[in-house]
């Protein structure tokens, strides 16, 4: 009313001043005002934005104040006080103020962007708060905005897409919305009634406004400023995420967050989307603006989420057949026309990856034949230029890798149609598929047959490439791509396989020509070879490449289940059978150091064996030239590559289960299944090529470790190991180990212990008693003699710092994991007691070495291993000797810990190992509750006098006494390690799911310190994992 508003300018002054002076502390640096000034200053702030009615007197401040963050003050006063005493207000007066709000910015054309924002975010939620009680309706706004648009002033036009864009923010999301303490339920609605209608009318009039544009010949730079802000908010309307009806508070929060949303628009948009004018818009709108790569992102995605649309709006089949084929013709017609920039490469491989993802494929195909072949074709055309550019990022090691983002996008839509044998018969894509493989290959290989290095103007780029130590291995940097390429190469088997055949033998006969030249080189002048030899560098490239590939044709990778042989695979041996001559297969197999080709009717041999036979003659020409001592000439990463290959190979080839398969190819069975010739001799010959790396390979740790992983692969499979265990090698390896001699006591303790897990599994894999017993005398009990005769020598205590004594214990520690890391339930048995006389020893060792933070760190990692693996199987009685063993180790830990004063960074590091691996044992201890595979000491019947009856301690009881060390210990800088705090927290949180009636029974102390850990979880680390706050 007018007296209020002169009762607000007569107090304005006063109120103004004061405002303006505390923005003006809070706009200060901070070395030039102290905290309590700022505190004032903001404390004023808000007391003025609760002040009651503030409507005239912020009024008055935006038409009088020149002070920008004033201005927006007064703007978020508005917002929050409208909505605050809505029920109080007049009708007349929300509107009045609304009218005033859009008026004060129309009339101000220079307003700071953030004042301007907030102003009009103010409009939007009082309309959206009018819409809940319908005092207010979005059509009088559209009016206005629409006679803004007509107006042809840029300024003017701008303003109204703000306008629109504010309207559709604040409407578009029920958890980013305005915080005006409303219910979700409300926005949730607000949202359905605005997406059925006032949303409909944003598009149109965007749409017209794109439609104007895109007439007019050249646009000024103003003018295209304002066509760049209606294109994004037409994106932001095609990205809506449409709200379904009846949703719980729960399921719109989860809804909302998803990304990627394809649009999924209401019955009400038919007419609005399914007029094809609109595709055609922006299909031309794209063509006009594509040298603009800001604007080309925009039309792209509304094109992409056009591409998209799905659900009620169509009413029929028939509807979505015509608008896929309508809109497949104008993305034909827009790629056909042009050479497609860099800009543009992500934006069309998703237009691509959602027609095919989004649309049903009976859909696709019902589409007229020849497009549905003009629109694979171009898929393929698109698949293979990008694939040759992404290579070409990789070489020139681009930040921005976005062609190779587009290549990963267009082979998950192969993989999509090619993997549907429903639609398409199984030649369908045989075609595209050898284009696409084919050109992969190409990019990957080295001139002349391959463009790899080569620039678009065929100049070779070479660049001594910097490999940086912690750089992925290329398996699985591109694991997503290879896999899909395998795929391709699966499907086209016919074209792909001899391919890979005939270029790996290729290139490996000219490996070893290579290297017998530089042997004779080195014979006649014995000086240092030329290392940076780029002809052996390129071959090296090459097989690296074609190793992958194999690799990733002829298996899959499976993580825990039993790998089939792909039916692809299995079908093309299988159809060429009848040609094969299974000797000459087994020759060729058997003959790795021979060429294929001088092999007579090399030619009737089976491709899948003889692809496998190309590999292993790569590892017999590295096996001869390590011999011959020219290792350095060789390259690591192939030795890598080789043994990957062949760890993948053996899982899935390797004595195959028959009866997994409803046929299997004869040539694969005769060569490789159980009671061959064919297996025995594969299983030697990996078995020496093992044997023959952790001897040449020590310093390269990730060679060692490769190696290390295929022995275990050997002998996880019983049947695998029985025949590793008939090879005389395999005991003059184990013999190896357990003496500690060189050169295996010099390999990486990682590797180690991984070796010492295959030696276990191997041992007990055989069933009869002798091999059982040769295999504790000629490994296990050395391993235990030796560790008792080091720590019960008398003068202990005063040599066990020397350093080969250390070494002699930390390599037991480390054999301990790994033996524990062997358990299954038929070893359980043995391997439990075995560890147990361990256990306790090395409780004395935490005493010993309780200043040398790594060993105390490794001794815990033996217990936390032994749970890990063995907790499950455990009876009771079996149980609680693990639980006393732990729980003396932890009072010896605390003890030592709590007596020890820690203040540099180091040491709160080395602590923070230690109680992520305590917490990791208390937490293994605990699973005992819910997987328990003992069946009541089933599994050691006979074994033991059964007196357990009578005792009762829980895993609980050892886990919270386990709690009491750990939480004195657990600092609140400590806390702030993420993976630490997490780690607690997943405790915690097991304990009170598991036993929650132990908590109350817990010592008060106690009690107050995990309550604070728990304060301290919900107020100070954001980091902390979500699932935590069940408790």
């Amino acid at each position: 009313s007018p007296s209020e508003t002169m009762m607000a300018a007569h107090h304005a002054p006063e109120v103004i001043a004061q405002l303006e002076s505390a923005a003006k502390v809070l706009m200060a640096p901070p070395s030039m005002v102290s905290h309590e000034q700022r505190q004032h200053a903001e404390h004023i702030f808000l007391s003025f934005r609760k002040s009651k009615s503030p409507f005239a007197i912020c009024k008055h401040i935006l038409e009088t104040s020149k002070v920008d963050y004033v201005l927006f003050q007064a703007a978020t006063t508005i917002m929050e006080a409208v909505v605050r005493e809505w029920v109080l207000l007049e009708k007349n007066s929300i509107e009045s103020l609304r009218t005033f709000l859009l008026t004060y910015v129309l009339q101000r054309p220079n307003l700071q962007k953030y004042v301007r924002e907030q102003i009009l975010l103010a409009v939007a939620v009082i309309v959206k708060r009018g819409s809940l009680d319908k005092t207010i309706v979005c059509n009088s706004i559209f009016h206005e905005v629409s006679h803004l648009i007509s107006s042809g002033n840029p300024v003017v036009q701008t303003l109204a897409c703000s306008i629109l864009t504010a309207l559709l923010t604040e409407f578009s999301s029920s958890t980013k919305t305005s915080n005006i303490g409303l219910s979700m339920e409300f926005h949730g609605s607000c949202k359905r009634n605005f997406q059925e209608d006032d949303l409909r009318q944003i598009f149109v009039l965007t749409v017209e406004v794109l439609q104007e544009f895109s007439r007019r010949e050249n646009l000024s730079a103003q003018m295209s400023s304002v066509f760049q802000r209606y294109l994004a908010l037409a994106n932001q309307v095609l990205s809506w995420n449409f709200l379904p009806p009846n949703l719980g508070r729960h399921y719109i929060a989860m809804f909302e967050s998803s990304q990627n949303v394809m649009l999924k628009p209401t019955e009400s948009w038919r007419d609005t989307l399914l007029d094809s004018r609109v595709m055609d818009l922006f299909f031309t709108v794209h063509r006009k603006i594509r040298e603009d790569s800001d604007m080309a992102q925009d039309s792209l995605q509304c094109l992409a989420q056009l591409a998209s649309i799905h659900g009620p709006i169509f009413p029929d089949e028939r509807a979505q057949i015509d608008y896929l084929a309508h809109f497949i013709e104008g993305l034909l017609n827009m790629i056909n026309g042009i050479e497609i920039e860099d800009s543009e490469a992500v934006g069309i491989s998703n237009i691509m990856s959602n027609l095919i993802s989004e649309f049903p494929r009976s859909i696709l195909t019902a589409i007229p034949s020849e497009l549905f072949s003009s629109f694979i074709n171009c898929l393929t055309h698109i698949t293979c230029s990008f694939g040759r550019s992404a290579a070409l990022e990789e070489v020139l090691d681009k930040d921005d890798m976005v062609y190779m983002e587009a290549y990963d996008k267009l082979l998950e839509s192969w993989l999509t149609l090619v993997q549907d044998n429903k639609h398409f018969h199984k030649e369908f894509f045989t075609q595209h598929a050898v284009q696409v493989f084919n050109s992969y290959i190409q990019c990957h290989l080295a001139a002349p047959e391959g463009t790899r290095n080569l620039t678009t103007n065929g100049v070779a780029t070479r660049e001594e490439e910097e490999i940086s130590e912690v750089q992925e291995d290329d398996r699985d940097l591109f694991s997503d791509q290879l896999a899909g390429i395998g795929m391709l190469g699966r499907i086209a088997a016919e074209n792909c396989i001899p391919l890979l055949i005939s270029l790996l033998e290729d290139r490996v006969t000219r490996l070893h020509g290579q290297l017998q030249r530089q042997q004779q080189r080195f014979l006649s002048s014995p000086g240092p070879a030329s290392l940076a030899n780029k002809f052996l560098d390129d071959l090296y490239e090459d097989i690296h490449w074609l190793i992958l590939v194999t690799g990733y044709l002829l298996a899959d990778d499976t993580q825990g289940e039993t790998p089939l042989i792909p039916p692809e695979v299995m079908e093309y041996s299988i159809k060429h059978a009848t040609e094969v001559d299974i000797n000459t297969t087994l020759q060729i197999l058997g003959s790795p150091g021979e060429k294929a080709s001088s092999i007579p009717g090399c030619n009737q041999t089976d491709s899948v064996i003889r692809l496998l036979a190309a590999v292993l003659r790569a590892s017999e020409v590295e096996s001869r030239a390590t011999r011959a001592n020219l290792t350095e000439l060789l390259s690591p990463q192939m030795g890598k590559d080789i043994m990957w290959f062949l760890k993948r190979w053996t899982k899935t080839y390797l004595l195959a289960d028959e009866k997994l398969y409803d046929q299997i190819s004869l040539p694969l069975s005769a060569a490789f299944g159980v009671d061959t010739e064919g297996a025995q001799w594969i299983v030697g010959y990996l078995l020496e090529k093992v044997i023959s790396n952790l001897t040449v390979w020590i310093a390269e740790h990730d060679l060692a470790n490769d190696t290390v992983q295929l022995l275990v692969t050997l002998v996880e499979r019983r049947e695998r190991a029985n025949l590793v265990i008939k090879c005389e090698n395999w005991w003059n390896l184990a013999k190896q180990y357990a003496s500690r001699s060189p050169p295996l006591n010099c390999l990486p303790s990682s590797v180690q212990r991984t070796l010492m897990k295959a030696l276990v599994l191997a041992g007990f894999a055989h069933v009869d008693s002798e091999t059982k017993q040769k295999y504790w005398t000629e490994v296990l009990q050395p391993l235990q003699q030796r560790f008792l005769n080091v720590i019960n020598q008398e003068n202990f205590q005063q040599i066990c710092q020397e350093e080969e004594v250390k070494q002699e214990i930390i390599a037991t520690l480390e054999a301990l994991c790994g033996i524990a890391e062997a358990t299954q339930i038929d070893n359980v048995v043995i391997l439990f007691t075995f560890l147990m006389d361990f256990l306790n020893n090395c409780i004395g060792l935490m005493e010993i070495y309780k200043n040398t933070p790594e060993t105390i760190n490794l001794i815990i990692e033996v217990f936390v291993e032994v749970a890990h693996k063995q907790i499950c199987y455990l009876g009771e009685s079996k149980a609680m000797k693990l639980y006393e063993a732990c729980l003396t180790l932890l009072q010896v830990y605390s003890k030592n810990s709590l007596g020890r004063k820690r203040s540099d960074v180091a040491a709160e590091e080395e602590q923070y190992q230690d109680l992520l691996l305590i917490m990791e044992l208390l937490t293994n201890l605990l699973s005992k509750e819910f997987i328990d595979f003992s069946d009541t000491d089933e599994v050691f019947r006979g074994q033991e006098p059964g007196q357990s009856g009578n005792r009762s301690v829980s895993a609980a009881d050892v886990v919270l006494y386990g709690v009491n060390i750990v939480l004195p210990l657990m600092s609140q800088d400590l806390l702030k390690f993420p993976s630490l705090c997490n780690q607690y927290y997943k405790l915690i949180t097991f304990i009170c799911e598991i036993f929650p009636e132990k908590i109350p029974q817990l010592p008060e102390e106690l009690f107050k310190s995990l309550m604070y850990s728990l304060e301290l979880g919900m107020t100070s680390y954001p980091f902390t994992d979500d699932r935590w706050f069940g408790l």
